[in-house]
């Protein structure tokens, strides 16, 4: 009788610790999201995407490359150039609209005449 009070008091105090231990995870993990769902920079970030998306979209909108851009700005707007050339055969860079022939040629239009670049 002994032996199964003990077994019967060592299993409530193992629920009761694995009860706790789960109320602080799912704590820890709603403060997580709720953190990550609300923070600027995650907000931020989804504004980018959206105008990236937007930019990419449409081969008539500007793409400006500025000298005090940081590297990683350079590649991401350099990475939708070339994706609209591929996809529209045209893209409008720094206030140059830049072409692309069947045989994957670049090319821009001065005076009416063909430039390759």
């Amino acid at each position: 009788m002994t032996i199964f009070l003990i077994f019967l008091v060592l299993v409530i105090i193992i629920m009761i610790y694995k009860y706790i231990t789960f109320k602080k995870l799912n704590k820890n993990n709603l403060f997580k999201f709720k953190t990550k769902l609300l923070s600027k920079e995650k907000n931020i970030e989804k504004i980018f995407l959206r105008e990236d998306e937007k930019t990419t979209s449409n081969p008539n909108i500007n793409i400006r490359i500025e000298y005090y851009d940081n590297e990683e700005v350079i590649k991401r707007k350099s990475n939708i150039h070339r994706a609209r050339l591929s996809k529209f055969k045209k893209s409008k860079l720094n206030d140059e609209m830049i072409y692309m022939d069947d045989d994957q040629r670049i090319f821009k239009y001065i005076d009416g005449k063909r430039q390759y670049l």
